[in-house]
């Protein structure tokens, strides 16, 4: 069946129910525009699928083992029933159980986006869609049915899946790649995880949380590579501390199934074997097939969509939003990306994105939050940058709380006082880093935050005093 629909003054297509894709939609219907989407899986994406709310659902059960972990430090002690051996606490974690709680949290706030968007106005199409020109979407439903839409802007939130190594191909049981984790029943014996980047050590610090032995492959000198360099460093120290073994500059040359698990080979020579090995060498962007050049739309060399600081790519009317453009693979920077481009593309007030002011997190134990200026700007710049790093032990809540690693770091420009930039390790850190960001965003200087009252004692404490000793008399 081909039905034809006529175009409007503002339509918009947009191919991709990911946060770029669903968030572009919400911005769209508001301003008045004809809206609709089209999601071959369901809203939410990946994102919300596969990647993003199922990992740190599992990665909030990791820090409750974690804290529990730290609780014989406060006076608490975990009884052991009688068929437990005497030094082993009565603490496990039911894996079925974790991924059963995992898939329906992942399913709920898929139905929560989709009738989010219902009740906006946007409609909602199931099915696959590519680009037949500059202003033209052909749809396949997925019922079969076909049409080509006309659209007067075009937004492309289609997202990226895992990269697969030619000699380590993912077989879904004991070769994984993070969207195959939740079907496991089981904690892996022996969890080797290929990739030291953000994916793999967030994975292998759950894991290690959660009662998994964990082998760390990394091909850097420390885990965390592009990360703050005393963060990664404190990271590494815990993940070692914790039992973990990390092996650092060794690459994996192959991953094959054995009877009893897996067999990882280094490119040295050496040989590690577990029972479940993680694959987390980064992503790969889904502009394959999407008629990206018969449409005029240019890619990178990585088959990234290129586009500016409001998400136009090479081709009026065109946008993109998300991984599939390469600039910073975070759902929040996805979800801004589509924000802007529907405020562009329909003529409201817009602001181009501005990297320098995202907020990231690594969702570790400790996590790893950043924003702004980075280690690296500093060694650039030492004689125009003043740094502070002050550790969390010595702040009293911290020491209530038994938390032991971690620090607060902030940039802030010489002579201004202008706050650059800062990290903050430790727990919740993701929550932390905010007062940071605002003063960022805001172009804050140390004396006004360190003017701030917080409550005492806080960890958020400790935020104030770094500033106060980044405060110059002049």
């Amino acid at each position: 069946m081909n039905t034809e629909f006529q175009s409007t003054a503002d339509r918009v297509v947009i191919i991709g129910g990911g946060p770029g894709g669903y968030e572009a939609a919400l911005v769209a219907a508001q301003l008045g525009a004809d809206v609709m989407l089209i999601e071959q899986n369901r809203c939410g994406g990946s994102a919300v699928l596969t990647d993003v709310v199922p990992s740190k659902s599992l990665i909030a059960t990791a820090e409750m083992m974690d804290e529990i972990g730290r609780s014989d430090g406060l006076g608490i002690r975990i009884s052991n029933d009688e068929t437990t051996e005497a030094d082993v606490p009565r603490v496990t974690a039911d894996l079925k159980a974790v991924n059963k709680r995992i898939l329906a949290l992942a399913d709920a706030q898929a139905n929560d986006i989709y009738e989010g968007l219902i009740r906006s106005g946007v409609k909602v199409i199931q099915g696959r869609a590519t680009l037949a020109g500059r202003d033209q979407v052909h749809v396949v439903e997925t019922g079969g049915t076909e049409y080509t839409l006309d659209a007067s802007t075009i937004l492309l939130s289609v997202g990226a899946h895992p990269r697969e190594l030619p000699t380590a191909q993912p077989d879904g049981e004991r070769i994984l790649t993070w969207t195959q984790l939740y079907d496991l029943d089981e904690l892996p014996e022996h969890l080797i995880v290929v990739g030291s980047g953000v994916t793999g050590a967030e994975f292998a610090s759950a894991y290690c949380a959660v009662g998994t032995e964990v082998t760390l492959v990394s091909s850097r000198e420390k885990v965390l590579p592009g990360q703050d360099e005393d963060a990664a460093d404190v990271l590494e120290f815990v993940f070692r501390n914790k039992g973990m073994n990390v092996l650092s500059r060794s690459r994996a040359a192959s991953v094959t199934r054995t009877e009893a698990g897996v067999e990882v080979v280094l490119a040295d020579g050496r040989r590690v074997e577990g029972s479940h090995c993680l694959m987390a060498v980064g992503s790969i962007p889904n502009t394959e097939g999407l008629g990206l050049e018969k449409a005029g739309v240019r890619v990178s060399d990585s088959g990234h969509i290129v586009v500016d600081g409001v998400s136009r790519s090479s081709r009026a009317g065109i946008y993109a939003a998300g991984d599939c453009t390469g600039v910073l693979p975070l759902a929040s920077v996805a979800a801004m990306q589509g924000r802007i481009a529907m405020n562009h593309a329909l003529g409201d007030a817009v602001q181009p994105l501005k990297l320098r002011n995202v907020a990231s997190n690594v969702f570790t134990a400790p996590e790893i939050a950043t924003v702004g200026f980075t280690q690296q700007n500093y060694r650039e710049n030492p004689t125009d940058i003043d740094t502070v790093m002050l550790p969390l032990d010595t702040n009293p809540r911290a020491k209530m709380l038994g938390i032991n690693d971690g620090f607060v770091k902030i940039f802030a420009r010489r002579g201004s006082g202008s706050i650059l930039g800062g990290v903050v390790v430790g727990p919740r850190a993701s929550e932390l880093i905010l007062p940071i960001t605002m003063a960022v965003e805001n172009r804050l200087t140390v004396d006004q935050l360190a003017a701030s009252f917080v409550v005492y004692p806080s960890v958020s404490g400790s935020l104030t005093e770094a500033a106060r000793k980044l405060h110059r008399h002049l």
